[in-house]
């Protein structure tokens, strides 16, 4: 594990001719989590609002982040919805976003698409990238709030990735809300965040086994969570078929 700070991006659209997100409420949420972490130091939060596609670009090819969290509309096969110059939906489609994470596949170990029937888009990034959360149906406002809170705060008190996907579907339950499959986690088995196993290390028959069990936790202790975009706030990029009040 090294002591270099984990780096979020999360990128948020709510193009105008869809309906309202909270949005900035998922973010408070987040920070809030995070303030509050044992391990908070570790993190460094960057945050993009009204994103259109070259602002995705852009973020991601300059932060180099290895988180993404996209919160938003989504329209299932047809892609995400992020937004035009005048604010109005533009789709990125699931091939572009694809080849996009795979040229940075070496840098970002997890990717949150919190935004209905995003499993698709979830399923096609896994190819290239060890951890993506998507949802598989359409996500209400109150379950994915809950599910971001819950999530960041198990990364920032040393929870795998995996523990925390698993407590912020029990966030969702804890809240009364029948939501809780809708989040799909796609993994690889054997990956980690900060390390990875090295073939020299593989113990030849003749020697003891080493039981070393690798970590998929975040070393995230002691870092000030702030907005290094300049240009927003945090911001989840949800998905949602039905582009409604649904993410």
């Amino acid at each position: 594990m090294n002591n270099e700070k984990t780096t979020i991006l999360i990128l948020a659209a709510n193009p105008i001719d869809t309906g309202r997100l909270r949005l900035d409420e998922e973010m408070r949420e987040i920070y809030a989590a995070l303030e509050r972490a044992k391990m908070r130091d570790q993190f460094e939060i960057i945050s993009q609002w009204a994103v259109r596609p070259n602002d995705l670009l852009h973020a991601i090819v300059k932060y180099k982040p290895q988180i993404v969290h996209f919160s938003g509309h989504g329209a299932g096969s047809e892609g995400l919805a992020l937004e035009d110059e005048s604010g109005r939906m533009q789709l990125a489609s699931t091939e572009a976003l694809t080849q996009l994470f795979k040229l940075f596949k070496e840098k970002i170990q997890c990717v949150l698409l919190n935004a209905c029937y995003s499993e698709t888009q979830a399923e096609a990034i896994h190819q290239h990238i060890n951890y993506v959360i998507g949802m598989n149906k359409a996500i209400g406002d109150k379950a994915a709030v809950a599910f971001s809170e819950a999530f960041y705060q198990g990364l920032g008190n040393e929870l795998s990735i995996e523990d925390a996907y698993e407590l912020g579907k029990v966030a969702i339950q804890l809240a009364g809300i029948p939501e809780s499959l809708t989040p799909i986690l796609k993994s690889k088995q054997k990956s980690t965040l900060e390390t990875q196993t090295n073939p020299q290390q593989e113990q030849k028959p003749d020697k003891p086994q080493d039981t070393t069990l690798y970590s998929n936790t975040f070393n995230i202790s002691g870092s000030n969570i702030k907005n290094l975009s300049g240009s927003g706030d945090i911001i989840n990029l949800k998905v949602g078929n039905s582009l409604d009040s649904l993410h």
